[in-house]
Parts: structure tokens; sequence; C-alpha cells
């Protein structure tokens, strides 16, 4: 667009050049559009689309539980919610534990199941106006060939005995990986059948999107599992430092906090992130010393071909037998102690614990940027309460 205009005798043109942009295959684009409004916590523009709320969006604290605590200030009334369910919530992790390996494996996989089912919806929620075909369908289908990979070659390693009994069993077990293959060559097929020349660009992306979750969160829950055959020890311990960690780090925050940890996360503070630290390791130390004493707890899990049922008897190995330790000198001049006897396996909750503390905590500014990209103000619902 040009305009001449005159100032002082002189003649100026200006000029205003407007490029117009198109995709070359029409409406094949991402639907990202700029955010005027910002959301609230210093970021002026975003580049998702609004994501509509969904039922898991909205506060479902028990009615029970809101009006017991009606006239608290804000404050206060989160503090005692996430109280009371964080107690309702270990009551029913140890009743879990009590029951055995089977209902931990069996929580695990509902727990894969529904993240997998929130972080696809998800996805489907911004882009549900493209009416992109199959997605969900092959999503689903995707996340049933992975686990049968995964969870066969899992059922081959601990359930061998069972396994050459059955005749059928065994030629899965023989050609699992083939078959896993062939599995999911039909899926990438489906997929390539399913491609619509307006969304091309769009479903690549919702496939490539698919593909990323089932890596977090198939693998994880996979690698879990593992971890549990070889003693529901190496379970437990790392899920309870966790769960220590995000409670103090939550209290020494809300009680000392002062100084802000992360943009990212504004509530979180170095007040909280140092206390959860140091209540982490003394609560992992302590917790090893407890459970290294029981062989329910420390033997891996077997199959028992005669009762057809799990067994946890062993002999405990070495990591979970007392041993003595010289402590360094500078320890014996403090202390006046030369010795110190301990699990191995206490040595190891040292590390886990500073793991969980200092790594973990990555996880939660994690979600926050993910619900932030997606506007998803709180979440409260079956994974819990952020």
């Amino acid at each position: 667009v040009f305009q001449v205009r005159e100032e002082g005798g002189c003649h100026y043109l200006n000029m205003c050049v407007c490029v117009f942009w198109q995709e070359a295959d029409g409406d094949d684009r991402l639907g990202l559009q700029v955010d005027t409004e910002g959301d609230g916590d210093g970021d002026s523009k975003a580049d998702t689309p609004d994501v509509p709320l969904s039922t898991a969006d909205t506060d479902n604290t028990p009615q029970c539980l809101n009006k017991a605590l009606e006239g608290l200030p804000p404050r206060w009334k989160n503090y005692w919610i996430r109280g009371v369910l964080s107690l309702a919530m270990i009551s029913g992790f140890f009743l879990i534990i009590y029951m055995g390996p089977v209902t931990l494996i069996l929580v695990v996989m509902t727990v894969q199941i529904k993240c997998f089912q929130e972080i696809i919806t998800i996805g489907y929620r911004v882009y549900h106006s493209y009416e992109l075909p199959w997605f969900r369908t092959l999503s689903w289908y995707f996340l049933i060939c992975v686990n049968y990979f995964f969870y066969g070659e899992t059922v081959a390693d601990y359930f061998g005995a069972l396994v050459q009994r059955e005749e059928p069993l065994q030629f899965l077990a023989r050609y699992h990986r083939f078959i896993s293959f062939a599995l999911y060559l039909a899926g990438f097929c489906m997929f390539v059948l399913s491609l619509v020349k307006k969304h091309y660009r769009l479903q690549f992306y919702m496939f490539a999107w698919t593909h990323v979750t089932l890596l977090i969160v198939v693998t994880q829950s996979h690698l879990v599992i593992q971890n549990l055959f070889e003693g529901m020890i190496w379970f437990i311990v790392p899920i309870s430092i966790v769960i220590c960690n995000d409670i103090m780090a939550y209290l020494f925050g809300f009680f000392f906090g002062r100084t802000p940890l992360i943009k990212l996360s504004p509530k979180k503070t170095w007040e909280g992130f140092i206390g959860g630290f140091f209540s982490t390791v003394v609560f992992g130390f302590i917790l090893a010393y407890l459970l290294s004493q029981f062989q329910y707890f420390v033997c891996p899990v077997g199959f028992n071909s005669e009762t057809n049922g799990f067994t946890v008897e062993c002999e405990p190995s070495d990591i979970f037998v007392m041993q003595e330790y010289t402590l360094p000198a500078v320890v014996q001049n403090t202390l006046r102690w030369k010795t110190v006897n301990l699990y191995p396996f206490q040595i190891h909750s040292i590390f886990l614990s500073s793991f969980a503390s200092l790594i973990g905590p990555f996880g939660g500014f994690f979600a926050s940027g993910f619900k932030r990209a997606f506007k998803i103000k709180k979440r409260v619902g079956l994974l819990g309460l952020q």
C-alpha cells in the first residue's frame, strides 16, 4: 500500500507491505494462535489455542470437606484439604501394599492407562474441531501394542514355568517379538490409510504426540513393574520418598517459604526445596532400615507353579543383611563412634532420596509448564491434587 503525503513543500512516499501466507495444502496448520491476554503469570503470548475445560479441570473436593472448612481463609482451606486427602491416599497405599504384589501391579497398570488417557484427551480436545479420523482409536491401539510387547517379555521372564506348561503360551512366547512387530506395522498402515490431504501435518503431529506419550508413560510403568519383581522394597521405597518429598516441601514452604525457587512455579520456594531434601533423606534412611528386616519386602517376587500364585520367600541378598562399617576419622573424633551397623540398602536409600529431592521436583515443574501450555489452571481428579 503506497501513500503520498506533502510536508513543507516536500513529498514523502509511505509504503506498507502486507504479507499474506497460505499453506500449500489449505487448512493444514496446527491451530496455533496468539493469546493477547496471556495467562496472568507473566506470559504475554501463548502458542496454543484455547482448550475447553473438561470435568478433570474442576474442583472435585468432597462436598462434606468443603462444608466443614467453609469460613477458613483460602490458604488454610487448601492446607487442610491437602492434609485430609493426603492421609486418605496414604492409607489407601498401605492397604494396597498389604494386598500384595499382584495388586501393586494392577495399580501401576491402572495409573499408566489413566495417564495415557488424560494426555491423549488433551490433544484430542485441542484439535477436536479438525475431526481427525481414527486419532483416538489408533492411539489406544498403539497403547495395546506397546503393552503387549513390554509385558509379554515380563511374562516370559518371570512366569517361565507357567509358559512351558501351556502350549498356546509357548507359541506366543516363541514368536513374541515378531507378533509385536506385526501388530505395530498394522497400526502404522492404518495410520497411513487414515491420512487426509488437508490435515497431513496435523495428523503427523498427533502421531508423534501419541508416540512420545507412549515412550514416557508405558516405558516408566514397565520399569516400575520390573523393579517390583526384584522385591517390593524397590517399589515401595522410591514411591514413598517421592511422596515424602512432596509433602515435606509443601509443609516447609507453607510455614517458612519466603524465597521463590523458579518462575515456572511461583509458589515453590527455596525453603521448601531445602527442607524437603533433608526430610526426605532422613525418612528414606529410616524406612529402608524398617523394610530391610522383612522377607516380604526384600525377596524377589516369584511364581509358584504348584499353587499358581506369587511367592516372596528367599534367602535375603547381602544388600539386606546387617553389616558393620568403619566411620571416617573425622566422624570418629566428633561422635566418639568407631563403627556403625547398617543395612547396605540404607546407603542406597541416601542416593535414592537425594535423587528424589533434587530431580523429582522437576517433574512437578514439567507438569506446571505442561498445564500452562494448554491453559489447564487446576487439575483435581483421579491422578491427585496438584
